[in-house]
């Protein structure tokens, strides 16, 4: 069965899921993304992702291309339509149509630029996400992005071309090194354990502002977990008892070779365990039965 797409307004076939060639989010990058993870047919987090969507659309001086309600109906419909009861949506918005040119278009034929909106859903194993029992390799890679990471913007080459780099040394993941220091995974969040406090980057204009990563530093903060959030060497994390990455649909994913070198014992980390734990406790609950 395809897949349905939202398109500014109608639900499509994905074969026949069509965008102008002049939409600035193909020509620019000109846009914001969100992902949000689906639980027992069920968006789970979504008050997090809309509250990251509306500072991201505001930081690049875009509105929104719907009302809040309408967006969430959209998203959920998606999920009936295409039966998806774990997994993930995606949901992209750009400035929309326009002659070529840098600057923000204002109107087109005499009528103000619309908005371009577009989702699907995907199906995936999140809760029983057989990668949290064994874990995973990262691989450190140098971070070329722009200055303005906090921003969920469509425009990710840099990130493109470190996955690939990752993938091209065999690692399921690659974390980002800019003068010494680790900015974060090139699709996730990065965390270390030494002894039992937690360590992960503070938030700033570097980093994008994780969902998953603030949902973590709260459940340590409710659970007395010790954290620290500042900035960490490769080295320092090669020589942690503990390293994971937290993403939409990864939830906390325990990081057991950086690399190549050996993270603690090689296998997940009680922390590490405890927060995974302790979160998909959370979405089911949430999800509700």
């Amino acid at each position: 069965m395809s897949r349905t797409v939202y398109v500014n307004g109608e639900y499509v076939a994905a074969e026949n899921a069509r965008i102008s060639v002049f939409d600035r989010g193909f020509l620019f990058g000109d846009g914001v993304y969100e992902v949000i993870p689906v639980v027992r047919g069920r968006l789970v987090d979504k008050q997090h992702a809309l509250q990251r969507l509306d500072r991201s659309l505001g930081a690049i001086g875009m509105t929104w291309p719907c009302a809040r309600e309408e967006l969430i109906d959209v998203l959920e419909q998606l999920l009936v339509r295409d039966n998806v009861q774990e997994g993930m949506v995606y949901l992209q918005v750009t400035r929309g149509a326009a002659e070529r040119d840098f600057a923000f278009p204002k109107t087109v034929a005499g009528e103000k630029v619309k908005e371009s909106l577009i989702a699907w859903a995907s199906a995936k194993t999140i809760i029983d996400n057989p990668l949290a029992d064994s874990g995973v390799a990262v691989v450190s890679i140098p971070d070329l992005r722009w200055k303005r990471r906090d921003i969920k913007s469509v425009s990710m080459l840099a990130q493109c071309l470190a996955k690939q780099a990752a993938a091209e040394q065999g690692a399921y993941e690659g974390w980002m090194i800019e003068e010494g220091q680790v900015t974060e995974g090139v699709s996730s969040s990065a965390f270390i354990v030494k002894g039992s406090t937690l360590i992960t980057r503070a938030l700033s204009n570097s980093i994008l502002p994780g969902i998953r990563r603030k949902v973590i530093v709260q459940m340590a903060h409710d659970h007395g977990i010790a954290l620290e959030e500042r900035t960490f060497t490769l080295e320092e994390a090669c020589a942690a008892d503990e390293a994971f990455m937290s993403s939409a649909t990864t939830l906390v994913l325990p990081i057991v070779s950086i690399d190549g070198k050996t993270i603690g014992s090689g296998k997940p980390g009680p922390v590490a365990q405890k927060l995974r734990a302790m979160y998909v406790q959370m979405l089911l609950d949430e999800a509700g039965n």
